[in-house]
């Protein structure tokens, strides 16, 4: 195997089927979400990438929108939780009733057992209903009474909380940040963006979106995913800033072996979708910030001084050599 690949080729046959059918999606998200290419685009490399997204922004901006919008475009399944402080654990995962007829308990399931679960304001919810999360995201299953019921593939969680309104909030800890593949932002339209909202929205009601593929064909898209090559060099590229972080004066806590798991499953993801069956550096790069970002925690000088995590991000990458070789 040569050293280095053609960035030109499309190597794997099923590449170039994962990137039309990439682009559909896109493009038929950006018809309710307008403006936001990128936002959809890092959205559906979560999903493909097989985790779980953060959504943090501004009320109004469409964060419950890009979920629906995703739910709807690939024909799956859709549950939704509007969290606050009284949703219980039980409203999340499911119950066992008890059934007079039959005289046994039967299990009715939550709105975690979908393809995609939006989980909105989740910082609303208190501690013990977030956790309830943790072992559906993590384990893609449910215990209820020492019984395993197993969730669906695919399966993702994309969780929302304004970072403004802070009163009558549970921030997530560290152990359930950790467990979100992305934390990304929506950000306001601009304005020929906003004119178009004005102009296709304004009617009060939305344009109505339909599936553009199967959900068989996700699952499919997800496997291509699963099967493209990162050389060794790459790996070691990923070791490297990951340790990078853990020793950068700037930062309290550094990067988990889960979070370089992550940043590799979605450089994958978008390899595939740039039409690669290979990882390139560029594609580490450009995931560094929305993967690692919310997983570091800033020590107290470095917030003095005003500096960001994702500015300590990008200095990482920086700082550590990019492999010249794909290696094999």
């Amino acid at each position: 195997m040569a050293d280095r690949r053609d960035d030109n080729n499309t190597t794997n046959p099923g590449t170039a089927a994962f990137s039309q059918h990439f682009r559909k999606i896109v493009d038929n998200i950006g018809l309710i979400i307008k403006g936001k290419t990128r936002v959809i685009e890092r959205a559906l490399l979560c999903l493909i990438a097989e985790g779980h997204l953060l959504v943090e922004d501004v009320p109004g901006v469409g964060k419950t929108s890009l979920a629906k919008a995703l739910a709807t475009s690939i024909d799956c399944s859709f549950g939704r939780l509007q969290f606050t402080p009284d949703v219980l654990p039980t409203d999340v995962t499911g119950v066992n009733i008890w059934n007079r007829s039959t005289g046994d308990f039967e299990f009715q399931p939550g709105p975690v057992f979908a393809n995609i679960v939006l989980g909105d304001e989740i910082n609303r919810a208190s501690p013990k209903t977030q956790a309830a999360l943790l072992e559906s995201m993590e384990e893609r299953q449910v215990t209820i009474d020492g019984v395993s019921h197993q969730l669906g593939r695919p399966f993702m969680v994309i969780a929302t909380q304004n970072p403004i309104e802070h009163e009558g909030t549970y921030p997530l800890p560290e152990s359930q940040l950790d467990r979100f593949l992305m934390r990304i932002n929506v950000g306001y339209p601009d304005t020929n963006s906003a004119l178009d909202i004005l102009e296709t929205h304004g009617r009060g009601s939305s344009t109505p979106i339909g599936p553009v593929i199967s959900l068989t064909d996700m699952r499919r898209m997800v496997d291509i995913a699963n099967a493209v090559h990162v050389a060794q060099s790459l790996k070691r590229y990923i070791i490297e800033i990951a340790e990078s972080s853990r020793s950068h004066s700037s930062l309290a806590l550094g990067v988990s072996p889960r979070a370089t798991l992550s940043l590799q499953r979605g450089a994958k993801a978008l390899a595939a979708a740039r039409g690669r069956d290979y990882v390139i550096p560029d594609d580490l790069k450009e995931l560094a910030v929305p993967v690692l970002a919310h997983r570091l925690v800033m020590t107290p000088d470095a917030q003095l001084q005003g500096l960001t995590v994702a500015q300590v991000v990008d200095g990482i990458l920086s700082a550590v050599p990019v492999p010249t070789s794909s290696g094999t």
